[in-house]
């Protein structure tokens, strides 16, 4: 669970970068956080190959995303309205959460 609602939370705050134009991605700390998750799945028992074949599995990546947009949704952010991307970036970033520490 660790390590899939860390992906999720990374593809929510790309989307957020991505879509809104007053705030960027944090490259580094958003690859430190990914290193940070295979560690952690290494640390369960999980093999490289295991890690690789489930980060380039395309239905898990689908099955991820959808779940991303879900999220997404459910705080606030409106297909078409960037606006209400930003804002949901801000309120992660005043938050502290993990989605809002991978935003600048």
């Amino acid at each position: 669970a660790h390590v899939r609602d860390g992906i999720i939370n990374v593809g929510i705050a790309y989307e957020i970068s991505e879509v809104c134009p007053s705030l960027s991605a944090r490259l580094f700390r958003g690859l430190g956080f990914l290193n940070s998750l295979k560690n952690h799945a290494r640390g369960l028992g999980y093999s490289n190959s295991e890690i690789d074949a489930y980060v380039d599995d395309k239905a898990e990546k689908n099955r991820l995303e959808a779940i991303a947009r879900e999220r997404l949704s459910a705080l606030g952010a409106v297909t078409g309205e960037p606006q209400t991307y930003c804002a949901v970036g801000r309120a992660e970033k005043a938050a502290g959460t993990d989605i809002g520490r991978l935003l600048r």
